[in-house]
């Protein structure tokens, strides 16, 4: 993205914005530079932008189970945007979800979180908004909720019940780089709104380490997410992950354990492939310290032989079930007959978090719409799994989604042809009538009846 310092004109524009504080401000590139890494750190790129858009236009739509909320333009665009907040109204949209009118925000953007975000990163934040992002004069599309959900005074009370006000304290008995990672976990990088469970009023249930309950996994729109918290002493999930593979995945998506897919997608393109190492490792670091518990019924880690059963069955092919013949015929080369995958390249099944979700919702997707690994700066390449879904009917899709989940260890229940014609309505995936097209990162498909 492209950096410019805003001209006077525009300051003079903005009635609110005081000649002084430009001058203060306007042209500290130092400032607005550190005011563009908090950006990344708070990944407000990914809700605030939509494909090829301005930045910070605006116009999202983030589902909630009250309807689709749509992102505003955060440009400093005096008339669709905020050029007219001063500082103070900024800092009260951001960590207090108050507008500048006075009206409330709704908690898809995660004030909560945000309002743990010290006094320097806010301000460094406002000059990068106001000075280094060019107005975009557009307007997005408005959230039109129904009632009683588009009464957004309502939020008042939530507020109060729910939120806490005050910045980020540092824990004294750890050192500086665990506080650092846990400043950016709870606050910046608020990754409690899609890791921590909510309860039934839709409040996360923790915002910081003091409760078991903070990351500890839930599932978002149908798609499982997974746990964080990966001070555990088993193999499954991230806690058998080391902080050297917790970095990898954060800077490039990919790792000897996992690819990344769904929502977490924009996370590394626009957030943590753009932080500095160090607050990288910081992040590994502090996800080390949060233990992470298993019930008395729930198996740390895969057996070996349940692995070395389903590969030899594979590879001798004989008796083959219907969902291991789609395997073999549509997957076994990329991710083998282990199940293993190839080591930052192809994800490996067995022990795959999505392949052992209760709901099927996420592997579902993916075979039917495929998925695309971000570009980032350490991992250029941007590799790409085809969509399946204009070659497999619904059937197929729930026999190899039965086998996945139930192969190599897996140990989920099967999906019915039902479940997947539900999911891929939902989705507007491909089907058998449609053309597959190259992966362009947008639109996977084309949907037009072969020739």
């Amino acid at each position: 993205m492209k950096k410019i310092t805003a001209p006077l004109f525009f300051a003079l524009a903005s009635s609110v914005l005081s000649y002084a504080a430009f001058a203060d401000t306007g042209n500290n590139s130092a400032l607005i530079k550190q005011g563009e890494y908090v950006a990344r750190t708070g990944d407000c790129m990914a809700c605030h932008t939509v494909g090829n858009a301005k930045p910070y236009s605006g116009g999202l739509g983030i589902k909630s189970p009250f309807g689709i909320i749509y992102s505003t333009n955060i440009s400093p665009d005096p008339k669709f945007g905020i050029g007219n907040y001063t500082e103070q109204q900024f800092a009260d949209a951001v960590r207090k979800g108050v507008r500048k009118d006075g009206s409330y925000l709704y908690p898809a953007m995660p004030y909560p979180s945000y309002a743990k975000m010290t006094d320097q990163d806010i301000h460094a934040l406002y000059v990068y908004f106001m000075h280094g992002v060019q107005p975009a004069a557009e307007q997005p599309k408005q959230t039109d909720l129904s009632f009683p959900f588009n009464q957004r005074w309502g939020i008042m009370f939530w507020d109060k019940l729910f939120t806490r006000d005050g910045a980020f304290t540092p824990t004294a008995n750890r050192s500086d780089e665990i506080n650092r990672g846990a400043y950016l976990v709870q606050a910046a990088g608020h990754c409690g709104s899609c890791h921590t469970p909510r309860a039934i009023s839709m409040q996360e249930k923790a915002y910081d380490d003091g409760s078991d309950q903070f990351l500890a996994g839930t599932e978002l729109n149908g798609w499982n997410v997974p746990s964080l918290r990966a001070g555990g002493d088993g193999s499954k999930g991230i806690d058998g992950w080391s902080v050297q593979e917790i970095v990898d995945y954060l800077q490039t998506g990919r790792n000897q354990h996992a690819a990344v897919g769904g929502e977490m997608t924009a996370v590394i393109q626009h957030s943590t492939s753009h932080m500095t190492d160090a607050d990288v490792k910081a992040i590994a670091e502090y996800l080390k310290t949060l233990p992470q518990k298993y019930s008395a019924n729930e198996s740390k880690s895969f057996s070996e032989d349940a692995r070395t059963k389903t590969e030899n069955q594979l590879t001798q092919a004989t008796d083959l079930t219907a969902g291991q013949r789609v395997y073999l015929d549509n997957c076994a080369a990329c991710h083998f007959v282990t199940g293993k995958g190839a080591s930052g390249v192809f994800p490996p099944l067995a022990g795959n978090a999505l392949a052992s979700a209760e709901n099927p919702t996420g592997l579902v997707s993916i075979i039917l719409n495929g998925s695309r690994l971000p570009t980032t700066p350490k991992a250029p390449t941007q590799l790409a799994m085809p969509d399946f879904g204009w070659r497999l009917t619904d059937a197929q899709v729930a026999d190899l989604a039965t086998f996945i989940r139930s192969g190599w260890g897996n140990s989920q229940a099967a999906v019915s042809a039902s479940e997947v014609k539900k999911i891929r309505a939902q989705l507007r995936a491909p089907d058998v009538t449609s053309k597959p097209m190259d992966l362009d990162g947008v639109k996977h498909y084309s949907a037009q009846k072969p020739q």
